[in-house]
């Protein structure tokens, strides 16, 4: 009995997160970033300004989770679920780049019209950390040591380093009158050119722990 009501408990919860994001980023889309306020986004998902900072610091936090939904989980999924024979490089970078793709449409120019949004943007990156270390431990079968937790970490920075460079955010080249900023270059390349200096720690932890012949 008590499991089951730690699992309504948790669905609620999930399910209270998933409409504070969804009303976050209608609102932004209807009236603009600039002018919701936490207690609309409160009142258009039926709870209190209260409960809604149980679960998001601020709007900007709450609209950029609503555009990278469950991006984090996907990526992690992702690697855990490539073939065994699949080097682990391999599996990070096609997880990665599936997973950030540009945002389309009137979405992507929330992020890049908005200061506050593109940083929070960036901040979300972190997020993939925590899965993503359970799924590399699982790839090298080593869940014990900080191996994972920490290849998993900069993994995170170097796909926040892509995003900042992306966003031009950078330098001051790329930011248009208003703080417009127009992104610069490929996404995919960007990303690819962060992550290929880890290739060799993740190619020597996979080696080390037997799952990978060397060379």
């Amino acid at each position: 009995m008590t499991t089951r009501r730690t699992g309504l408990r948790e669905q609620k919860k999930q399910a209270t997160r998933a409409a504070l994001r969804e009303a976050a980023l209608r609102l932004a889309l209807e009236h603009g970033p600039e002018n919701v306020r936490v207690d609309d986004i409160a009142d258009a998902a039926g709870v209190s300004p209260r409960t809604y900072n149980n679960y998001f610091s601020s709007r900007e936090q709450a609209i950029v989770a609503a555009i990278t939904a469950e991006r984090e989980a996907r990526i992690a999924e992702e690697v855990a679920a490539a073939p065994a024979g699949t080097p682990l490089t391999e599996a990070l970078t096609d997880a990665i780049l599936a997973g950030y793709t540009e945002p389309a449409g009137t979405e992507r120019f929330l992020i890049t019209a908005t200061p506050p949004l593109r940083e929070a943007f960036l901040d979300a990156a972190t997020e993939m950390e925590h899965p993503l270390a359970e799924a590399i431990g699982r790839r090298l079968g080593d869940t014990t040591t900080p191996t994972a937790q920490v290849l998993a970490a900069a993994v995170a920075a170097a796909v926040r380093i892509a995003l900042r460079q992306w966003l031009g955010a950078t330098t001051g080249t790329a930011a248009a009158p208003g703080g417009l900023v127009v992104p610069s270059g490929s996404l995919t390349d960007r990303l690819r050119a962060t992550l290929a200096p880890l290739a060799p720690a993740l190619d020597a932890a996979e080696e080390r722990s037997g799952r990978r012949q060397p060379g």
